[in-house]
């Protein structure tokens, strides 16, 4: 069987594929492009694409692969009906980049509340005189609070971490999170009452019909204004556009972005702007998660393609249909 990675990956997912597979990997420094990807993937017997691939129902019928094993926990790259469709089994790697993207959520709070970038920027361009009770003043966290859109994996353990950090969590979920309720004393309210109160407002939500550009001017109006926006989801849950325009005018004091709506590509006006922290889709780049995911992904693929049902199945009708 012959298999194709659409990018390089760690070392031992790739090891895991070669023990069973034929495998063909991609090289490139940058996105694979559509054109070489339907010409690599071509009479592959499976596919482990990036999220920056889309897996559509063209890729599906050309290639005439029989496996997709996402290298991600999300997977609005891959078109799951026309999956489904043709029986095609589809995986993700849920679970393994939980802590490293909460990590990186509390990293952007830290570092929009505290103005870190701009205050390292500050400091290197010699503009530095001496201390100053006025310079550089940011935001506290201790008796703040911090609004959770969706309390999943990654969203309890954001508020696993702000909790140490003294501060009021409140959270919008489509079911009540007893267990997270109990354990760092969380409440759950409507999605107004989060924006209307959250001094930090972070994003755990998938990219959906429901979910699309659910943050727009209308819902950042609703924020306070020394509120911050954190967004380590999916760059299409928020109008960027009237984002920027939310920044420029300071309807709300900033913004920590690891996603955008366009990815790789970034709005020249975003780049501008003093009051946000935008870091390049990093929320689950740490040595040991990525090299997790990768095998993850391997293994995935394994089973996909040896007859067995993925422990990590995102389509599991396909096997009763």
């Amino acid at each position: 069987m012959r298999v194709f990675v659409s990018r390089k990956i760690p070392e031992p997912g790739l090891e895991i594929l070669k023990k069973h597979f034929d495998v063909d990997v991609y090289e490139g420094d940058s996105p694979i492009s559509r054109k070489e990807l339907l010409v690599r993937a071509k009479g592959c017997d499976g596919i482990l694409p990036l999220l920056t691939d889309k897996i559509d129902s063209e890729i599906m019928d050309i290639t005439g692969i029989k496996a997709i094993a996402n290298y991600a926990v999300g997977y609005d790259n891959v078109d799951v009906q026309a999956a489904t469709e043709r029986k095609i089994p589809l995986t993700n790697t849920p679970g393994v980049l939980t802590d490293a993207t909460a990590d990186l959520t509390f990293a952007l709070i830290l570092a929009i509340s505290r103005r870190i970038v701009e205050s390292d920027k500050y400091l290197r361009a010699g503009k530095w005189k001496g201390w100053d009770p006025m310079l550089l003043l940011g935001g506290d966290f201790v008796n703040r609070t911090i609004g959770i859109i969706g309390m999943g994996r990654i969203g309890k353990a954001v508020a696993r971490r702000a909790k140490g950090f003294g501060m009021n969590i409140i959270y919008v979920d489509h079911e009540q999170q007893s267990d997270i309720e109990k354990e760092v004393d969380a409440k759950k309210v409507t999605f107004s009452e989060c924006l209307q109160n959250s001094d930090y407002l972070t994003l755990h939500i998938p990219h959906t019909s429901e979910t699309h550009q659910l943050i727009g001017i209308k819902e950042l109006k609703q924020m306070k204004p020394s509120a911050y926006l954190i967004n380590t989801s999916r760059g299409k849950v928020i109008n960027e556009e009237e984002l920027i325009t939310a920044l420029a005018k300071r309807i709300i004091a900033g913004a920590g972005l690891d996603v955008f709506f366009d990815e790789p590509e970034i709005n020249p006006e975003l780049v501008k702007l003093d009051n946000v922290v935008i870091v390049p889709h990093i929320g689950s780049a740490s040595l040991e998660t990525r090299t997790n995911m990768a095998i993850i992904a391997a293994e995935n693929l394994v089973e996909a393609l040896t007859g067995k049902k993925p422990k990590n199945i995102v389509n599991p009708e396909i096997y009763y249909k």
